[in-house]
């Protein structure tokens, strides 16, 4: 009877994660493609909002997760499409304000539910995945608001049409530490937010990669 009620709940899981890492996906396969057919900053919010749904989605393995994951996600939501019909500059700064600690909410209880398996699963590996994805648009948040509270404090080449995208795009190079150099650090703080990204993004690799190494041995030597 056991097994009968594991092999559902580990597919819902599956799942859950499955949509969150599709949602993410698609923002950086599909939406660069899409760009001559609908505007950039209608595209974002698109999936900006995929993303915020399936990340509620991610973490309803407990309801108080769900209900603080709702209260970050709907502001984020009604500040980033009300700059569609009302220009107030503080709706975005304070719309990716709530983006970047709901991303931030969202990896950490991903992380700590990745971190009470025993087992190496199609669950784990997904859930890793999302973590990683998740620290790369939560620091792409967190730069945009930066530059909005300290305008200069990054030199960007070629920007977009999107302000947000630009730093989305910056957080990732940093992250993987590709450094192409068309956006640059200025100031001391975006320096060091930089810095810090890049090193959260190899600790987050070794880290990761230890812990399924060492899953794996005690499964080979269960």
């Amino acid at each position: 009877m056991a097994k009968e009620f594991h092999i559902p709940f580990t597919k819902i899981r599956i799942a859950r994660f499955l949509f969150l890492l599709i949602s993410m996906m698609f923002m950086f396969v599909v939406n660069p493609f899409l760009e001559g057919f609908v505007g950039i900053n209608i595209l974002m919010d698109i999936f900006l909002s995929a993303i915020l749904l399936s990340g509620i989605y991610a973490v309803s393995e407990k309801g108080s997760f769900v209900i603080v994951a709702l209260l970050l996600a709907i502001p984020t939501f009604l500040l980033h499409w009300s700059n569609h019909f009302t220009i107030i500059p503080s709706f975005p700064l304070t719309g990716d304000i709530f983006g970047a600690i709901f991303l931030g909410y969202t990896a950490v209880v991903i992380l700590t539910h990745l971190f009470r398996k025993k087992e190496i699963t199609a669950d784990m590996i997904m859930g890793s995945v999302c973590v990683y994805f998740l620290i790369g648009l939560m620091w792409g948040f967190v730069y945009s608001v930066l530059e909005n509270f300290s305008p200069g404090s990054f030199l960007i080449e070629q920007a977009t049409a999107n302000h947000l995208a630009d730093f989305i795009y910056y957080s990732f190079v940093t992250l993987t530490t590709l450094g192409y150099g068309d956006i640059i650090p200025l100031s001391a703080p975006a320096r060091s937010l930089s810095a810090l990204e890049a090193i959260m993004g190899q600790l987050y690799i070794a880290i990761l990669i230890a812990r399924l190494v060492g899953i794996h041995i005690s499964q080979s030597s269960d």
